[in-house]
């Protein structure tokens, strides 16, 4: 992403991919559906633009916090409506620590951030789901085993 349709149609498309991977993982304890990809595509279209597509690690990181944060309050208000009201503000005052600690990774474990990618490497997902997952562990109510 180097421009502003790029980034803008990268981050939605990317956003909607990862808020659908995010709502079935989390087998529906996010709300319905729609109304989490869609507040995941939007969220995702933020930050790119702000630090001028530069690439070194204190502009990704940047990004990741401008864009963690546009991401958590999208996803944010969908849990307050839909999903686990608990969840809500945890959840988003944790998405811009996540994805710049999600870009922060992969600008250091040599993931080639230069090729301007719409999301952190395979090593800053990794930290970002486990993360996450125990943050949606503490704050939702376990179900009920059926035998």
């Amino acid at each position: 992403m180097d421009a502003v349709g790029a980034a803008l149609v990268g981050g939605a498309l990317t956003g909607a991919g990862i808020g659908a991977v995010q709502w079935w993982a989390a087998d529906g304890a996010l709300g319905r559906p729609a109304g989490w990809i869609v507040a995941s595509a939007v969220g995702l279209t933020a930050g790119a633009a702000l630090v001028g597509y530069d690439t070194d690690l204190g502009a990704l990181a940047l990004m990741g916090l401008v864009t963690g944060a546009a991401l958590g309050a999208a996803q944010g208000l969908v849990l307050a409506r839909e999903g686990p009201r608990g969840l809500a503000v945890p959840w988003g005052l944790a998405m811009p620590v996540l994805f710049a600690l999600g870009w922060s990774v992969a600008s250091v474990t040599g993931i080639g951030v230069d090729d301007q990618f719409t999301v952190f490497g395979a090593g800053g997902a990794l930290l970002f789901m486990l993360l996450s997952g125990l943050l949606l562990a503490r704050f939702t109510p376990a179900r009920a085993q059926v035998t």
